[in-house]
């Protein structure tokens, strides 16, 4: 007799359908992140991160500047021979190719992003980006001064921000790297900033970048009634 036919193989269980949800990739949600020079438009977003920055350093009543002073004080100078600002911006598509990719003095620096969780932003509207679909997360303000000890020109930063919803994400890191490429650009010898002895995570932050903290240095500095004594003096 002959023998029975071997059963035919299982039939393929279909896979059930993966839900990816709307905007993300197999990789996360893609945040696509630019650094560019600040242009003059830009003044009434730089004038609120610095209102926002102030507020986080618990010094929002020493915070006199508005965006008339600032526009008249920051972009006198071509930039890297005076005050420089670096805007950091956030999109969810990839930057076009526009006026700042093709700025004489900076060529933007554009970093892709992978998140595990699309970021709520509930300040997006104020801080769309003028001309564009991008969004203003954070800047970073420098300018030249000098190392006698060294006999070279650096970079002081004044100020380094991020907003809030974007903190802990590599963006100011991408900010102070910035930073210090342009410094070694320019054959510069330091960078170098202050911080405030209670933010222990800007601490762990800079000193993680290769930063030392100078804790033997205090800052002297004459401002306001002290400064004005001198006028008759």
């Amino acid at each position: 007799m002959a023998a029975a036919a071997p059963p035919p193989p299982p039939s393929p269980v279909p896979e059930a359908p993966i839900d990816v949800p709307r905007g993300s990739t197999p990789m996360g949600y893609p945040l696509f992140a630019r650094i560019r020079l600040a242009h003059p438009t830009d003044v009434p977003h730089i004038h609120k991160l610095i209102h926002q920055m102030s507020v986080f350093e618990r010094l929002a009543d020493h915070c006199s500047a508005t965006e008339a002073s600032l526009a008249a004080t920051l972009f006198t100078s071509p930039p890297f021979k005076s005050f420089t600002v670096f805007l950091l911006e956030v999109s969810s598509a990839p930057f076009p190719n526009d006026a700042h990719s093709s700025n004489q003095f900076y060529h933007p620096t554009i970093k892709t992003l992978n998140l595990d969780l699309p970021i709520d932003d509930p300040e997006s509207h104020v801080f769309r980006s003028s001309g564009g679909d991008a969004t203003v997360a954070g800047f970073v303000l420098f300018f030249p001064n000098y190392s006698t000890f060294l006999a070279k020109p650096g970079f002081y930063v004044e100020d380094l921000f991020v907003r809030e919803c974007y903190r802990r994400k590599g963006m100011g890191k991408m900010l102070l790297s910035a930073v210090a490429k342009q410094a070694v650009k320019m054959g510069f010898g330091r960078v170098e900033w202050v911080v405030l002895d209670w933010n222990v995570n800007a601490i762990k932050f800079y000193e993680e970048m290769g930063a030392k903290i100078m804790q033997e240095w205090r800052i002297c500095r004459l401002t306001g009634d002290a400064l004005q004594a001198y006028h008759d003096a």
